[in-house]
């Protein structure tokens, strides 16, 4: 078959993979110019590192590992350390924690010859028909396929177009989070320090040869664009600018200097079906657990496996397919989804209160921690 995937991150790429494995000629498009190499690390949890195996990549996933969280230090309005995360909180010990652009670049150079990744192109609409779907590219450009794919995240375009608005599935926790590029703290001890105020965390996390900050803050919904960066750095300064404790100030420098922060909602995605006639939906686009979770990676490529497999089992037939793809991830969905109860007033307490009851609930920091 010939099918599309909107979206070239983890969910998109495995996608690719996959599929191409199987002999399928697969389109990849993606919005931006370049592979996303921005952000945070992300972890491969639980049987997400079978999938990886099964996808010929683990080896060098495994070769990739970082280990940062365990040196995560909450800090006072001095930067004086106050202490770490109880160790029965995080990560199991068979857990990879990698960074996002080693994922991404492990999973492109795995994917076949068969598959065409076309960066700064994206669906602008799309037309099903019995036996193909149509889609119009942002480019102008038209080509026709057997199945849509929409790997394209939280904000996904496959799903709008064919599912309805983002309102209808969106369901905010209440915060919102930035990650920025701070290269002169890269050099830095390679500690990870946290600070909190009522409604507000901001952190630096150094891992590789990178430092990065990170701010998130408690808030109902924002109406805001979420492709315009200047509308989201003002927010940030906005909501930060009292701050003149530790190092809140120097972030905001950062935030300033980045051309490409990363700003968004911590929010999840709920819909009753991934799957509509000849479309379906892999990844955060299909159901985000959001970063609270922090399974957002391992959801990606145990869906990108369930559907290859499940197209495999049916011979190529979508009706038979995505339901029982659906029907073997959405466990795993449901559960991720499940986590995060808790996890935002740990990271951000409400009050002043509420961070008092949280350090108490720390680890004391022994030296050479």
């Amino acid at each position: 078959m010939h099918i599309l995937v909107s979206g070239a991150g983890v969910a998109g790429l495995s996608l690719g993979r996959v599929l191409g494995m199987r002999g399928h000629r697969v389109t990849i498009v993606e919005r931006a110019d370049r592979l996303r190499g921005n952000g945070s690390p992300i972890d491969v949890r639980g049987d997400a590192i079978q999938v990886a195996g099964k996808m010929g990549i683990l080896p060098a996933v495994r070769d990739a590992r970082i280990r940062m969280t365990e040196q995560v230090h909450f800090v006072d309005e001095n930067g004086t350390a106050i202490g770490r995360l109880p160790s029965d909180i995080g990560d199991s010990s068979d857990d990879i924690e990698i960074a996002r652009e080693d994922l991404s670049r492990i999973l492109a150079d795995a994917l076949p010859d068969i598959v065409d990744l076309r960066l700064s192109e994206s669906v602008n609409s799309i037309a099903e028909h019995h036996d193909q779907v149509d889609v119009v590219f942002a480019s102008g450009t038209s080509e026709s396929f057997d199945l849509v794919l929409g790997a394209d995240g939280m904000h996904s375009a496959v799903r709008r177009l064919v599912f309805g608005p983002e309102q209808d599935w969106i369901r905010h926790l209440g915060l919102y989070v930035a990650i920025i590029d701070m290269p002169r703290e890269a050099e830095a001890e390679r500690i990870n320090p946290m600070y909190s105020y009522p409604g507000h965390l901001a952190g630096i996390a150094r891992f590789k040869d990178k430092a990065i900050g990170l701010l998130m803050f408690a808030s109902d919904p924002l109406d805001y664009d979420y492709r315009d960066i200047e509308a989201q750095k003002r927010i940030l300064f906005d909501r930060f600018a009292g701050c003149r404790s530790w190092k809140v100030q120097t972030i905001l420098d950062a935030v300033r200097a980045d051309p490409n922060i990363y700003f968004d909602s911590v929010s999840q995605i709920h819909m009753p079906t991934w799957h509509r006639g000849r479309v379906a939906l892999v990844g955060d686009a299909a159901h985000c657990a959001s970063p609270l979770a922090g399974r957002g990676t391992s959801l990606a490529l145990t869906g990108a496996q369930f559907l290859a497999e499940e197209l495999e089992r049916g011979d190529g037939d979508h009706v038979l397919a995505f339901p029982r793809y659906e029907d073997r991830q959405r466990p795993y969905a449901a559960f991720a989804q499940g986590t995060v109860e808790g996890g935002g007033a740990l990271l951000v307490p409400p009050t002043q209160e509420a961070i008092v009851a949280r350090n108490k609930l720390l680890q004391p920091v022994t030296a050479g921690q």
